[in-house]
């Protein structure tokens, strides 16, 4: 299965989820690649990949210079690779406007790997760039995660107008396997109203799942460490388990595994 995790926000604890979730599907023997298409390189960084070994990345994946095969990185994790991102991939995105099949690059490339994976996720940059297309149209599936905040709430209606108007680029429609509500704040009363205002609109859409505030995910992240590895037993730990058992239930229920 191929999972996008996107959103035209920035901020939304995407990377954080992209990866907290390969983890866990790693955790559950799962073998799973991340592909990170942030020109930022996030991902990769939070793995603790140092910026001068984010080469080669998937800029030169993409542009045909080097074959996915020979750009994958061992994490350390075990059943856990990555495709590092880095910030040549802003010149590929334009670049693929180009071409007639920009859209469909990504699949073309991953391709001859996909079946060394129970799992590919794919870290898209914010917005609907071609970058984001190329995941999308390689997905099985997308994730939205999304803050308790009226600009995040605002956000998914203009990612959902966005994706229509570029669905002319799709072979396969991806599906929404679901939205994800991240940094969960009980404590303000926000974080409630908000929540509740995106369950009443998109109901089932929405995981089931929360992902609670908690500075274990940013000091993992800095340590280049995942939160299995920097801490097992916090709070966003337990809450990322959660989401990849539910995640995979999703993708059976919608025939996707």
């Amino acid at each position: 299965m191929i999972l996008a995790l996107t959103n035209v926000k920035g901020g939304v604890g995407k990377t954080t989820t992209a990866v907290s979730l390969a983890a866990a599907f790693a955790n559950s023997e799962l073998k799973v690649l991340v592909v990170d298409l942030d020109p930022q390189g996030s991902a990769s960084a939070s793995l603790g990949v140092p910026a001068q070994d984010l080469e080669p990345s998937m800029a030169d994946v993409l542009r045909g210079d080097v074959a996915a095969s020979a750009a994958l990185v061992d994490t350390g994790i075990n059943r856990f690779d990555l495709l590092t991102g880095s910030m040549a991939l802003a010149e590929v995105d334009i670049a693929l406007a180009r071409k007639k099949n920009g859209a469909r690059r990504l699949i073309e490339t991953i391709q001859p790997i996909s079946r060394r994976y129970d799992a590919i996720i794919i870290d898209c940059p914010p917005g609907l760039s071609l970058l984001t297309i190329n995941a999308l149209a390689a997905a099985h599936a997308y994730i939205l995660p999304v803050l308790p905040h009226e600009l995040s709430f605002d956000a998914l209606d203009r990612f959902f107008e966005g994706l229509e108007n570029v669905r002319g680029y799709f072979r396969r429609q991806p599906r929404l396997l679901g939205i994800l509500l991240t940094m969960m704040d009980q404590r303000v009363n926000m974080t409630d109203e908000m929540s509740r205002k995106i369950r009443r609109k998109h109901g089932g859409k929405v995981f089931r799942t929360t992902i609670p505030v908690n500075v274990s995910v940013a000091e993992a992240t800095r340590s280049g460490m995942t939160i299995f590895e920097y801490e097992r037993w916090s709070p966003s730990a337990h809450a990322y388990s959660k989401l990849g058992a539910e995640v995979l239930r999703r993708m059976r229920d919608q025939g996707l595994t």
